[in-house]
């Protein structure tokens, strides 16, 4: 277990009116970006069937929740959704979606595996977004707009979170800034891929960490663990903020420019993990059936942590904890729901 204690911390807002900040935030943000990136809510499953390969693998080493329905075939597994990365492209096509039409879902997950500390919580909520882009649209300077479209969305809600809530929220820089793995390992060759992130969110406050999955040229390992089988490692990337009622860096979203058929095989080959092409939705992606697209995750949680400055994630998420973290929260005034 790993937990940060600010000294002196004292919530601004009461638990009530923090629930209330909470139902703004997440019914504003939705709202905003549905407009910015032209989505359109859909109802999404928690639970898809294992033999799919639709579930999200994530690093590749977390378990996911599974279990067998009466009335499903006995060695017919069904596991809660890691994310909904898979399943959104494959969506997007059953109900028709055109080109720079997209959708997104109140996604709900269990991660089981997750190292619970101030950001991390086995529920994970988040809005899972999706959109279909042309072919020669699958660019960094695509990738680039579509962040900056989603930070403005960001400011848009923290200013009218601040209107309504002055002395809770928490300022956001005015820009974000992009960079990619490959130039942070050369600027810190020394430092962790965590260190590096702190060092660059702190130094610029917002940032956009670029090209994430591939192995890297001086360590040859990768900067961060990345499924081979959606986000294209050469156009992908995360949105973090330097936090500072914390001192770290905070992730707020994971995104990118999905797999083409050459790209997808490529990191399957890398991944050694070439057993996926077999699965119904690898094959339709390799045979060109489905539509080529952009998307990703942006905390729910994470973005009320944010704006209303909270030590802890658990201040704006229902969930469970050690009970060791539970007694050293409540001993320093952090108010876990």
């Amino acid at each position: 277990m790993s937990l940060i204690l600010p000294e002196k911390y004292q919530p601004t807002l009461t638990i009530r009116d923090t629930e209330a900040a909470i139902v703004f935030i997440r019914e504003r943000f939705q709202e905003v970006l549905g407009q910015k990136l032209h989505l359109q809510r859909m109802s999404a499953p928690l639970f898809v069937e294992k033999n799919t390969g639709l579930n999200d693998n994530l690093n590749g080493v977390e378990r996911p929740v599974a279990f067998d329905a009466k009335d499903l075939p006995k060695d017919d597994t069904v596991e809660i959704v890691h994310s909904l990365a898979k399943w959104k492209r494959m969506a997007l096509k059953k109900y028709g979606f055109g080109i720079h039409e997209g959708l997104f879902t109140n996604m709900n997950a269990i991660r089981r595996d997750e190292d619970l500390d101030n950001f991390h919580s086995i529920y994970v909520d988040q809005w899972d977004w999706e959109k279909i882009i042309a072919k020669e649209e699958r660019t960094e300077d695509t990738l680039k707009e579509t962040v900056r479209k989603i930070f403005s969305a960001i400011k848009q809600v923290e200013t009218e979170c601040a209107e309504r809530y002055p002395a809770s929220t928490y300022r956001l820089p005015e820009d974000v800034h992009f960079v990619t793995t490959q130039e942070l390992e050369d600027t810190w060759p020394d430092l962790s891929p965590e260190e590096r992130e702190d060092k660059i969110a702190k130094k610029e406050k917002a940032v956009f960490i670029m090209k994430i999955g591939d192995k890297l040229k001086r360590s040859g390992q990768p900067h961060d663990g990345r499924a081979p089988d959606y986000d294209d490692w050469a156009l992908n990337g995360d949105l973090i903020f330097w936090y500072e009622p914390l001192g770290q860096k905070l992730e707020v979203s994971s995104m990118g420019i999905r797999v083409s058929p050459e790209s997808l095989h490529e990191q399957l080959e890398k991944a050694d993990c070439l057993d996926r092409e077999k699965l119904p939705f690898h094959r339709q992606l390799l045979k060109g059936e489905l539509p080529y697209t952009i998307g990703g995750g942006i905390g729910q949680s994470r973005l009320c942590m944010l704006l209303l400055g909270k030590a802890h994630i658990g201040e704006v998420q229902a969930s469970v904890w050690p009970s060791e973290m539970l007694k050293e929260c409540e001993e320093h005034h952090i108010q876990l729901l």
